[in-house]
């Protein structure tokens, strides 16, 4: 039987396309980090905001205002397996936050050419 969709996709969380993604960015989306902060201090989207799988509840604190104000998220992860924005996806639309999942998450994004920032800052 052939898979029609990614494996950890829950119901209810729609993956969008990286060019999908590039045009929300463009318009000023709001981009969530779901991989771990050392990741995301090595790269990441520009202006995107850590909010790692891993330590959720603590930075969810900390982004909670800015997320209930954003009407236009993404969320991203290492792609490829990952499951982590899917995981970060479901613990915001369970709290009332609705997101959409970049599919195949940063390497989508870096194959495609798209900009990158390093360091801590978004």
């Amino acid at each position: 039987m052939p898979l029609r969709a990614n494996a950890f996709l829950r119901q209810g969380i729609e993956e969008i396309d990286a060019s999908v993604a590039r045009a929300r960015f463009d318009r000023g989306a709001l981009f969530l980090d779901a991989r771990p902060v050392a990741n995301y201090n090595m790269s990441h989207i520009p202006k995107a905001l850590p909010l790692p799988e891993e330590d959720f509840d603590k930075h969810f604190a900390r982004l909670e205002s800015r997320l209930r104000s954003s009407f236009d998220t993404v969320v991203y992860c290492a792609g490829y397996g990952c499951e982590a924005s899917h995981i970060v996806a479901a613990k915001l639309q369970e709290r009332g936050i609705q997101v959409e999942v970049l599919k195949e998450g940063w390497p989508a994004w870096t194959d495609a050419g798209y900009p990158v920032k390093e360091g801590a800052e978004p």
